[in-house]
């Protein structure tokens, strides 16, 4: 993680503060003074301040039911920013893993360990994403097979060179699916209905990998070690 990160983790420095004392030569990594607020660094490493050997806390991982007309974004906007559904203390260091759109609603996750999150949006690491999808015209009996097929060989979205990553579609009712994807392309379950003439008047994301999002909207609780485990080894698709 990058230095200024890990001393705000280890004291009760804000980002700026961290970055003043390590613009000031007063934080050392290894025995070496390091002035870059930027350097990456371990847990591991031995960091100090001012000759203070520094611990960094634990990591957190929370679940969050984001409900509609909230921003996944640190600070308010057009619309509440979702962090105002969490009471924690210091929730400014947490980030979300995987943002989702202001009229989107469903699981986020939201952590403060960068390489967690970071291996759950990576498509590589096939991590499945499933969205529940109200659809504006009914997908019919008809061109049902067709439709699921195009989504499993992946579709040509606009402005993108390459196809989308096969996706699991399933039909709950002719409006309604289940969509389970891998990446995250911007606006990827809009446009990959647009690609077939459709449009999404809904979409709520209820599941990531194997975790199931159980809590009411704008209700939050902390992941389990074994939640977290789970979800550091995603199971490929």
């Amino acid at each position: 993680m990058r230095l200024d990160k890990f001393i705000c983790k280890s004291t009760a420095l804000n980002r700026a503060q961290a970055s003043e004392c390590i613009e000031a030569g007063q934080i050392s990594v290894n025995g070496n003074t390091v002035t870059d607020v930027g350097f990456q660094v371990h847990e591991t490493n031995c960091i100090t301040l001012d000759g203070q050997k520094l611990i960094a806390r634990p990591s957190r991982y929370i679940m969050l039911h984001k409900p509609m007309h909230t921003l996944s974004s640190n600070v308010d906007g057009d619309y509440p920013s979702l962090f105002n559904c969490i009471e924690l203390d210091r929730v400014e260091d947490l980030h979300i893993v995987g943002r989702l759109d202001a009229d989107t609603t469903g699981l986020v996750l939201l952590t403060d360990d960068g390489r967690w999150s970071f291996d759950i949006i990576r498509p590589d690491k096939k991590c499945d994403k499933t969205y529940r999808v109200t659809l504006r015209d009914p997908i019919t009996a008809d061109n049902s097979t067709e439709i699921i097929a195009r989504f499993s060989q992946g579709l040509q979205l606009q402005n993108e060179k390459a196809l989308t990553l096969p996706a699991k579609l399933e039909l709950v009712t002719p409006t309604e699916a289940l969509l389970t994807i891998t990446e995250g392309k911007y606006h990827q379950v809009k446009r990959m209905f647009a690609a077939i003439g459709n449009r999404v008047n809904g979409l709520h994301r209820e599941q990531i990998g194997a975790l199931k999002l159980d809590v009411a909207v704008g209700q939050w609780r902390h992941l389990t070690v074994d939640e977290v485990a789970l979800l550091a080894t995603p199971t490929p698709t």
